[in-house]
């Protein structure tokens, strides 16, 4: 997937490990990846394509830190995630699970009005660009399992500790 040439970029501490983010001209969110994602084949930005520039994703930093400090549940930043159509309008709904809840993949896709697309569902949830703030960490294996989470399942374990939504036994 080709990104826009101009995206400013920053890093962002949390306590699950250090989140890269990147915004564009306008300071939309375009990405945010955890060190495990960022290190994958997933992360395809040209190093030149990037003006590391902190201060441009302090709006994101200041959302993830008020996160991790208890203090928001939800965000409310300007996304703009590159993905098809399909992808897209996953990525909007998994916006809709709540703070603390999970779901199967076969749950959500039922949700969705695709009751037999969980694999489509989880295509789409895997290609995530903006992890965290688009929550696919919220989706687990039909068992109640913990699979495909791209900034490593210890980060996903992590996230759902902190929700309070970690499934009994994983």
């Amino acid at each position: 997937m080709k990104l826009p040439v101009r995206l400013q970029g920053g890093r962002i501490a949390t306590p699950l490990g250090e989140l890269t983010a990147l915004v564009d001209e306008a300071g939309r969110l375009t990405r945010l990846a955890f060190p495990e994602e960022v290190q994958s084949h997933r992360w395809r930005v040209e190093a030149d394509a990037i003006h590391w520039n902190q201060p441009a994703v302090r709006p994101v930093a200041a959302q993830i830190d008020a996160y991790f400090a208890g203090r928001r549940r939800d965000f409310d930043l300007d996304l703009a995630p590159a993905g098809t159509d399909f992808q897209q309008s996953v990525w909007r709904a998994l916006q809709q699970i709540p703070h603390g809840t999970i779901l199967t993949y076969g749950q959500f896709a039922a949700q969705l009005g695709f009751p037999k697309a969980a694999r489509a569902i989880g295509a789409a949830n895997g290609a995530n660009p903006i992890s965290l703030i688009i929550p696919c960490h919220r989706l687990i294996g039909s068992s109640g399992s913990l699979v495909n989470y791209a900034g490593g399942l210890a980060v996903k374990r992590g996230l759902l500790t902190w929700e309070g939504a970690l499934p009994a036994g994983t």
